[in-house]
C-alpha cells in the first residue's frame, strides 16, 4: 500500500468550458495532442484515483460524456470563466474534496496528483494550490466542498478570480519548480505542435 491509498476519496473536476479564444474558437479539450484529445490525456491520468470524474464543458457535451461520470456547465451561456466551472463542480461533487485541473495541462502525472493530495491533507480544511516558482496556479488545486458557500458568495459579490478566493480561504501551496514540464500549459496552437 502506498501513501496515496490512505488518502480520503476525492472528486475530480476537469475544466473544459472555455471559449477557446487563443485556439481560434476551437474547443481546447477536444484538440488532438499526440494522437488523443487533450481531455483524454487527463482522464487517463485521473481515472484510477476517483469514482467521481466531472467535466465542466459548455459545448460538445456528447464528446465529453465519453470521458466523465458526469458533466456540468456554467449557469450563464457567455463563458464566465473557470470559477463558474469550479462552483458547478463543487455543487456536483460526491466527495468532500474536489481536485481541479484545466484541460490544457496533459503533462500532469500521478506523482504530482499524489503530492497535491498529500500536501492538502496537512491542513485538510484548507484548499491547496500549485505554486510554480513565484506564481500561483489556481486551476491546479484541491478545494474542500465545505468552501462551496464561500466561493458562491464571492461569485455573487462579483469576484471572478479563483486565485484571490482560494488565497482568502487560506490556501496552502504545493511548490513546484518554475520549469516543471508537468505544468506546461498548451493553450495556444504553437504550443500544441511541440
Amino acid at each position: 500500500m502506498n501513501a496515496a491509498d490512505t488518502l480520503p476519496l476525492c472528486s475530480v473536476l476537469l475544466l473544459a468550458g472555455g471559449r477557446g479564444q487563443r485556439m481560434g474558437g476551437r474547443d481546447k479539450g477536444l484538440i488532438d495532442w499526440r494522437g488523443q484529445p487533450l481531455i483524454q490525456h487527463l482522464q487517463h491520468c485521473v481515472r484510477p484515483m476517483t469514482d467521481d470524474l466531472i467535466i465542466s464543458c459548455n459545448r460538445n457535451h456528447e464528446h465529453y460524456a465519453a470521458f466523465a461520470d458526469r458533466l456540468v456547465h456554467d449557469e450563464s451561456s457567455d463563458f464566465p470563466g473557470p470559477m463558474a466551472g469550479m462552483i458547478a463542480g463543487l455543487e456536483a461533487a460526491r466527495h468532500p474534496l474536489l481536485l481541479v485541473l484545466p484541460c490544457d495541462v496533459p503533462g500532469v502525472d500521478s506523482v504530482l496528483l499524489a503530492s497535491m493530495r498529500q500536501t492538502q491533507q496537512a491542513h485538510p480544511d484548507r484548499p491547496l494550490m500549485v505554486r510554480q516558482g513565484e506564481f500561483w496556479e489556481p486551476l491546479l488545486c484541491i478545494v474542500p466542498k465545505a468552501h462551496l458557500t464561500a466561493m458562491r458568495q464571492a461569485w455573487d459579490a462579483g469576484e471572478r478570480s479563483p486565485r484571490r478566493v482560494l488565497l482568502a480561504l487560506g490556501a496552502q501551496a504545493l511548490q513546484c519548480a518554475e520549469d516543471d514540464p508537468r505544468l506546461a500549459n498548451l493553450n495556444t496552437p504553437q504550443l500544441l505542435v511541440r
